[in-house]
């Protein structure tokens, strides 16, 4: 895909964002689009955030179940980058008028207290990088109406990120077993699901591994500092204004989040 059309779309994403007004999917309108082209479009819609005045605060990676690769039709994981402007402290309420369409995820996140350069990262130099995990919840958001995505819709769309709401309990990933830690999501005070961190890729730190060197092959390295969600541990939960969600996770601790108008 050219340059011109690549910049279009990323620009037509961050007013899409901006606007809170979805798009078409770029898959019916580029039939050929590849993942590539998806990142280098996420790459601008990115730029013009930053230009806006945000930071990046570190990264996301998704599509990491296998329910959700079989529905995409991928065999592997994708990626997207957290914003200044997306992040919540556990506590703040999230306001529905500032999003689309958000369905809610469960996940643990890792804090780094040193660069992760790939390729060639393992999970035991991911515990060694981590300063901490917590639990927390992604609100993922589709700029695409009507959530109709494929692949490379939801990467060129920063990986369908909107926000993200970091739990105030952080722990030392070396003092638990985050494969066998079990996750019970809560909605409205009524368990909506259950599960361990071995649904991530057979655990979150084989995910941050994974991320690390895909990004390393990029020539772009995890810093010391970054926030990184580690890939959601539960199904997406649609909600709307009046909703509260809880989380805990085994050995780890719990985390909660409400949504206003």
């Amino acid at each position: 895909m050219d340059l011109q059309r690549i910049q279009g779309y990323g620009d037509e994403l961050y007013q899409a964002l901006l606007n809170r007004t979805p798009v078409a999917p770029l898959t019916e309108r580029e039939p050929e689009i590849t993942i590539d082209d998806a990142y280098q479009i996420q790459l601008r819609m990115i730029q013009r955030r930053l230009d806006a005045g945000e930071t990046v605060i570190g990264k996301k990676i998704g599509v990491t179940s296998k329910v959700v690769m079989d529905m995409l039709k991928v065999n592997q994981p994708d990626f997207g980058h957290l914003l200044s402007g997306m992040a919540f402290n556990e506590g703040e309420p999230v306001r529905m008028s500032t999003l689309i369409a958000p369905k809610a995820e469960a996940e643990v996140a890792f804090v780094l207290k040193r660069d992760l350069i790939g390729p060639g990262i393992t999970a035991a130099d991911v515990l060694r990088a981590t300063d901490c995990v917590m639990p927390c919840f992604e609100i993922v958001d589709s700029r695409i109406r009507d959530w109709k995505i494929k692949i490379q819709d939801t990467v060129a769309d920063n990986a369908s990120c909107g926000v993200l709401v970091l739990g105030g309990v952080r722990k030392d990933p070396r003092r638990l077993d985050l494969a066998l830690a079990g996750m019970v999501l809560e909605k409205n005070g009524e368990i909506v699901s259950t599960s361990t961190g071995a649904s991530v890729q057979g655990s979150p730190v084989n995910a941050v591994a994974w991320l690390a060197n895909t990004l390393g092959r990029l020539g772009i390295a995890l810093k010391a500092g970054d926030v990184i969600l580690s890939g959601s541990q539960s199904p997406l939960v649609p909600v709307v204004a009046g909703d509260s969600l809880y989380c805990s996770v085994g050995g780890l601790g719990s985390t909660s989040v409400r949504f206003v108008e």
